[in-house]
């Protein structure tokens, strides 16, 4: 079994930077982060592949949030940078088991295993 831990919310202001990080135990997966606000379904924000050398983002997030991994720890991040009071929402990691095509990095029902969520929140 698999758990993922994430951590590095908060509450900052429009315009700041905030940098999530997931702990995972075990091998080492595609992650993807994910994020839900009040509402609204879960929406992909980012995904990174096993060796770190694929990164994928959603458009609203382009040019301002990267992803990266340490796989000596085992750990995923998102620097989230120009942060906007619309990135306010609970953002999940998530790994995926296997071998498949970048293009369901994207979707949700693809991934294995979810951490519980951390909250951003983005005042104006």
């Amino acid at each position: 079994q698999v758990q993922l831990v994430e951590s590095g919310g908060g509450l900052v202001q429009a315009g700041d930077s905030l940098r999530l990080s997931c702990a995972a135990s075990g091998r080492t997966y595609t992650m993807g982060w994910f994020r839900q606000a009040p509402g609204q379904e879960r929406e992909f924000v980012a995904a990174i592949s096993v060796s770190g050398s694929g990164t994928y983002y959603a458009v609203s997030v382009k040019g301002r949030f990267t992803a990266s991994r340490d796989s000596a720890k085992n750990t995923v991040y998102l620097q989230m940078n120009s942060l906007k009071p619309e990135d306010t929402a609970v953002y999940y990691c998530a790994a995926k088991r296997g071998v498949s095509s970048s293009a369901t990095y994207y979707n949700a029902a693809a991934y294995d295993y979810w951490g519980s969520g951390t909250q951003v929140t983005v005042s104006s």
